[in-house]
């Protein structure tokens, strides 16, 4: 594998993880981002998302010479008494705009900044979730044949970005370009995954694609449990049962409190934009956002029964605030929006997150955050785990039963042992089960 160099524009989630894992590869990496602060504490090897092995990874990229961290995209591409770089990765923020759409101002704003600085020959590869056409428009905007535009879309999942990157499950490279891609292809050589080359829109249709189809599942077992409750069966039962099923598989069978974080929300809005603006009708992913808002519902009943018939003046305590385990990421948490629905009855919350000790101004406003659980169940009528922390299992139940006015938990996602419960004096409520 040849050594290459390469500017990686953003720092978030995908950049980070995409600029230290590449430098770990034996490429020489230069990451940029806007934020000064962000920058000095990255040089001295603080990184601030909880991200597994990523932490490990900057230090010994920079104590080998093979990463840096500039500020601004300029200082990324343009670099004093240094070889040019070969790639660079634009890895730039691309939220949810207006209707749904992606907004790709941030990409935007670095093509038009690096557009006649990039070196001759270079290829710029659009990391981030994009739509169908970006490669096309960026090509566009920069205005320049001799740099070629690769989609490389990311499959990274928080809380082990770091080990999806280095077994990847495959590897999606798409230009009209076939040297670009190759060569895009080749930084990645030593991992030994599954390569698909192909043009840039289905490249980037595949994260769509992949995103939305998850999405879809969740929606799908959520509905599901509900429909066992009623029915009288067991989801976990039922979701063992399909998992064996070699065309299902395991994955993405429990059910929860709807479906959250970065990308899933943002990207079946923008498929929807996308299937609109070719003239579809896309129900099928339509029927799963819908799902997911009934999801969210479901749980507020489930509480509003638990604790009487009113939330009104209710304490309620809240196991989990971040849209997953294993991450600190309250974006679009399903945790939080559960929380809304409470708030907006009335309810008077407390929180404990393992990954969140402090609530988070404009984030987690109008709930009582704290790092004690037992502080968590003090006085409340009821508690409610909404993300799948394993730490949950081993709280001393019995302890929190004893300062809690009413010992019942609503378990969205089936995490705890019902009997460990109930031998602690709790009623136990679960998803999908009897």
């Amino acid at each position: 594998m040849f050594a290459r160099r390469i500017a990686v524009i953003g720092t978030g989630y995908v950049g980070l993880t995409t600029g230290a894992c590449l430098a770990s590869l034996g490429h020489h990496v230069v990451c940029a981002d806007i934020d000064p602060a962000k920058i000095d504490r990255l040089k001295r090897g603080e990184v601030d998302i909880l991200e597994p092995g990523l932490p490990e990874l900057v230090m010994e990229g920079q104590a080998a010479g093979r990463l840096e961290f500039v500020l601004g995209a300029r200082n990324g591409i343009v670099q004093p008494d240094a070889p040019p770089v070969e790639v660079v990765f634009l890895c730039v923020p691309t939220p949810m705009g207006e209707g749904g759409a992606a907004d790709l101002a941030a990409v935007q704003t670095v093509v038009n900044e690096v557009r006649h600085l990039l070196p001759s020959g270079c290829v710029v590869v659009n990391k981030s979730t994009v739509p169908v056409g970006t490669a096309e428009a960026t090509r566009k905007m920069l205005g320049r044949r001799d740099i070629s535009v690769v989609s490389n879309p990311e499959f990274l999942r928080e809380g082990s970005a770091v080990h999806d990157f280095l077994n990847p499950d495959r590897i999606v490279v798409g230009s009209d370009a076939q040297d670009a891609a190759e060569r895009v292809a080749a930084l990645y050589s030593k991992l030994g995954a599954p390569t698909q080359l192909t043009d840039a829109a289905s490249a980037e249709m595949v994260k769509y694609a992949a995103n939305c189809f998850l999405a879809m599942k969740l929606s799908y077992v959520n509905a599901l449990a509900d429909l066992c409750e009623r029915l009288g069966a067991d989801v976990i039962e039922v979701t063992e049962g399909m998992g064996y099923d070699r065309r299902i598989g395991q994955t993405f069978l429990s059910p929860g409190p709807g479906w959250g974080g970065s990308c899933f929300p943002k990207d079946t809005h923008a498929l929807l934009q996308i299937a609109e603006a070719a003239g579809m009708d896309f129900d099928l992913v339509a029927g799963s956002l819908r799902t997911n808002v009934t999801t969210r519902a479901r749980v507020v009943d489930k509480v509003r029964t638990a604790v009487g018939g009113s939330l009104a003046g209710k304490r309620v305590g809240l196991l989990g605030l971040a849209f997953k385990a294993g991450t600190d990421d309250l974006r679009d948490s399903p945790a939080l929006a559960v929380a809304e629905l409470l708030r907006a009855e009335g309810a008077e919350l407390v929180g404990h997150d393992p990954a969140c000790a402090k609530g988070v101004p404009g984030v987690t406003d109008g709930i009582a955050v704290t790092d004690d659980p037992i502080d968590v169940a003090k006085d409340t009528e009821a508690l409610v785990v909404l993300t799948e922390w394993p730490q949950f299992r081993s709280l001393d139940w019995a302890a929190l039963g004893g300062v809690a006015k009413s010992p019942v938990v609503i378990d969205t996602r089936n995490l705890l042992d019902p009997d460990v419960l109930r031998r602690a004096g709790f009623a136990w409520i679960g998803f999908g089960r009897s």
